[in-house]
Order: structure tokens, then sequence, then C-alpha cells
């Protein structure tokens, strides 16, 4: 896989044993594409699977990242790809590898940015949006702080859940990505 934008452009990113289901190279530019310069910003890559979301977060100018990734048999090669982007951008980041259900009940921190890509057969994605949205782990101070979701057409999630609400879908083939926002922050969606 091929880091799409920023500093680390056509740098390519080794995939891990296990199962894998990369974030295709065309909807992971158009969703960074749709954010714009990440200079400064926060952001939080759940089911992180090889680690490719967080670093080309890192490679758009972001500041601080974490990712969180369950699969065991994925560290080796997670810890390697980021020490790699850690060395070329000298931004830190932040690994997990426990279950994103836990992560999120014990995450205190806030992000400008949150991104869930679960495996398709996964069934809880209203539940970890709901997690979200009840533990404000929403930048309140960035209106433009969002969380995106990938999941397959046949099990689309609501588009309000708690405090969170969509702003955007963008379709890829047969997945889709929802674009939340928290409600009570004026700020008008920037359509591209």
């Amino acid at each position: 896989m091929r880091i799409t934008g920023g500093k680390l452009k056509g740098h390519v990113v080794k995939c891990p044993d296990g199962i894998i289901r990369p974030a295709m190279d065309r909807m992971r530019e158009s969703v960074f594409a749709i954010l714009g310069d990440l200079s400064g910003k926060s952001w939080l890559d759940l089911f992180s699977g090889s680690g490719t979301i967080a670093i080309e977060a890192v490679s758009r100018g972001a500041a601080r990242v974490q990712l969180c990734e369950k699969d065991k048999i994925k560290v080796k090669q997670v810890l390697e790809n980021v020490a790699v982007t850690e060395r070329i951008c000298n931004v830190k980041i932040g690994c997990h590898f426990l279950a994103v259900e836990l992560f999120l009940k014990r995450c205190r921190d806030t992000f400008d940015y949150i991104f869930l890509d679960p495996p398709f057969p996964y069934k809880f994605r209203t539940e970890l949006l709901k997690t979200i949205s009840e533990r404000r782990l929403l930048n309140p101070e960035n209106p433009d702080a969002m969380v995106m979701i990938h999941f397959p057409e046949e099990d689309t999630p609501p588009d309000e859940i708690g405090s969170l609400f969509v702003c955007d879908k963008r379709v890829y083939g047969r997945s889709i990505v929802h674009f939340y926002k928290m409600k009570g922050i004026q700020t008008e969606t920037a359509e591209k």
C-alpha cells in the first residue's frame, strides 16, 4: 500500500500477517482530500490494521496521532511501519494493541478526527459511534472535528447517533464512508 499524499507520498507501507482489508487508495485519497490540511490536528485510527491511515494522517501534517489494533499478529509490522514514519516525519504515533471497544471506554483524550475501519462482518458500528458520542471524544473546540466510518453498503449505521449526525457521505463501489460531526457546533460542511 502506498501513501497517497503529503510528505510521505508514494511511501510503501508493508501489510502485516493475518486478516487484513486495506483501505483502498482511492478511498483514502478522497477522504483526506475532503479533510484538507491536517497541520497541527489530532487523529485517532481505530481498527488500524497496518497503520496506513495513521501514517497517511502524519504524512499530511497531523501532529498528535494514535492508533488502535487488537490483532497481536499485526503488532510487529505495525511497529516497524510506525518507526519508519516517526523517523522521517519526527512525529510520535501512539500505538495501542487492544480491543477498540476497550480503548474507547478508557480513552480520556479528544481528537480532531477519528477514523474507524472495522472488518466488514463487524456488527457493532452503531455501538462504537454511540460510545464516541457519549464519551465526547471529538475535540469540542474544533467545529470541523469529525468521525469517519468505513462500512459495506448492506450494513449502514444511522444518520444520527447521540450527539453525532452525518454531514457527508461518500460511496466507493460497495463501500461507504460516513462523516459525522457533533451537534451544537455550528459550521458549514465543505462539499468537495
